[in-house]
């Protein structure tokens, strides 16, 4: 049980890793959120489509079985990552990416209503841990600002992040990582379909080795391994170990965007880090 649980561990972190390059490669590519989505999703669907196929997966059937489940958590995932990509360009990495990670405290406070179970009262500690955290991590507000308004856009798009999760946890036993992600790509590309029409082919030709990557690495790798990992935490305890992700974004910015946190940041940074520790030695024990 121990090598059990530090080897989902591992792929979690490695699951955050990937996924946390969404934020610098939000932020650095010049095109309008809908179209980097649209192009992400295009990439990951035939690279976990050919994935699947070699798995031999009943792709057909797994969807006709589960497809009111899998348009709606598609849905929410595609205005997940709209939102949060118009945060990252309005706001910046630092406060686009923290404000989004204000879903694991959501995830907490809407998994008993999911799934019936209790809310445990150190998921409350940690809850406003990482609120302070992210308090201290992000600017002070100015509603007339680009940067206020991509915190909340963060902030919608982590309440999208974590009814998706939540709606998908009693799938994910019974569909591989891989091939949830499948459908949802495929759901994400008719739903911002039109949004292509309106942009030439050579907009996305200077973009496509960071699009190539953020559809391969980023959404094909990285969200299949935080799938596959819910089908040993829960939904809350992955969710809370997941706000380290912000971190590993702000690094990736100070070094390929030279983009620097201030002293706030770290010290915010820090307290989530902890929190995040805690919960990882917690919930070996659960």
């Amino acid at each position: 049980m121990k090598n059990q649980h530090y080897y989902y561990l591992l792929l979690l972190n490695l699951g955050m890793l990937c996924i946390s390059t969404s934020g610098p490669l939000g932020r650095f590519i010049p095109l309008p959120p809908p179209l980097i989505i649209w192009s992400r999703a295009f990439v990951a669907f035939f690279v976990l489509g050919a994935f699947c196929l070699w798995k031999k997966e009943e792709i057909k059937s797994e969807f006709i079985k589960n497809r009111t489940t899998l348009i709606l958590s598609g849905s929410l995932l595609t205005l997940h990552w709209v939102t949060y990509f118009f945060a990252l360009q309005w706001s910046g990495v630092a406060v686009g990416m923290l404000s989004m990670f204000t879903f694991p405290i959501i995830t907490v406070f809407l998994e008993p209503l999911f799934f019936k179970t209790k809310l445990h009262p150190i998921h409350l500690l940690f809850g406003v841990l990482i609120l302070v955290g992210i308090y201290l991590l992000v600017p002070a507000f100015d509603f007339e600002t680009e940067q206020t308004k991509g915190l909340f856009m963060g902030l919608f798009s982590a309440l999208a992040y974590a009814l998706r999760n939540l709606i998908i946890k009693k799938r994910i036993k019974k569909i591989n990582g891989s091939l949830l992600m499948f459908y949802q790509m495929g759901i994400t590309i008719l739903l911002l379909f039109p949004v292509v029409l309106v942009y030439p082919l050579d907009t996305y030709v200077a973009q496509f080795p960071y699009l190539l990557f953020l559809g391969l690495v980023t959404t094909a790798v990285g969200h299949t391994l935080f799938l596959n990992s819910l089908t040993y935490f829960t939904v809350a305890t992955a969710s809370i170990m997941n706000s380290i992700q912000p971190m590993f974004g702000i690094l990736l910015a100070f070094f390929f965007l030279n983009e620097i946190p201030p002293a706030s940041s770290l010290i915010g940074g820090g307290i989530i880090l902890i929190t995040v520790v805690i919960e990882s030695l917690r919930s070996r024990k659960v």
